[in-house]
């Protein structure tokens, strides 16, 4: 009854509506920015990269709390400005500021997967297309993205469970109109314990786990891809 509960309640399903629409859109722009920056860092030529490197992936090292006061300041500004200056809906800015800071917890994932995967990248196959006339783009999507496809949809998976686990951030940046799961069952633990939280609780972990096992699986393919374990 109690997963029937979280099936048929309006509060638990708008928690849900609002987390799958949050996290593919995070997850979107974390892969998209993510792969490009790992990609712009593996070139030799680029200064500074430890540098880079590390501001990129800060949010996976500073503190949680601190990521989430931050983003609060810039993101009430920038609310303002979409607000005041564009005239958006105030609640459709709160998914765009949510959706940006999940996108920014999340890229750090997906730019040390992407860079694990370059690692065993043969630099000649690009060099190869571009002397048969391919351009960048197309030598990026049909030579270089199919072989870094695995660590980009695992980044991608890492993105999307960081997205649609976390808290701390939804509770600083976004309003009530952009209530998650994880806010709800926060908010549910604060004000009444209902065993719903528990069916939901069970949810979750089970698609955790079944996105962890796809990433065990991609990385098992990218090494067979680099030849790096046997067939």
């Amino acid at each position: 009854k109690h997963y029937r509960d979280f099936l048929t309640n309006s509060d638990w399903q708008n928690a849900l509506r609002n987390s799958v629409t949050i996290a593919p859109a995070a997850t979107l722009l974390s892969v998209s920015f993510g792969t490009l920056a790992a990609i712009g860092l593996s070139q030799s030529h680029v200064p500074f990269k430890g540098a880079i490197m590390a501001i990129l992936i800060s949010p996976m090292i500073v503190p949680l709390i601190i990521s989430a006061t931050g983003m609060f300041f810039f993101y009430s500004t920038l609310g303002k400005w979409l607000e005041g200056t564009l005239g958006l809906d105030k609640n459709f800015v709160g998914y765009i500021k949510v959706i940006l800071a999940h996108a920014v917890l999340g890229i750090p994932f997906v730019i040390i997967t992407v860079t694990a995967t370059l690692v065993g990248f043969d630099r000649s196959l690009t060099r190869a297309a571009a002397n048969m006339g391919a351009d960048p783009v197309t030598t990026f999507f049909r030579i270089q993205m199919p072989l870094i496809l695995p660590g980009v949809i695992s980044g991608g998976l890492f993105a999307f469970i960081t997205s649609f686990d976390e808290v701390v951030v939804v509770l600083f940046v976004g309003s009530a109109g952009q209530k998650t799961l994880p806010w709800q069952m926060f908010t549910g633990l604060r004000e009444q314990i209902s065993p719903t939280i528990l069916a939901v609780a069970t949810l979750l972990v089970i698609i955790s786990i079944a996105l962890l096992t796809v990433v065990e699986l991609l990385r098992r393919r990218s090494e067979r891809l680099r030849g790096m374990s046997p067939a």
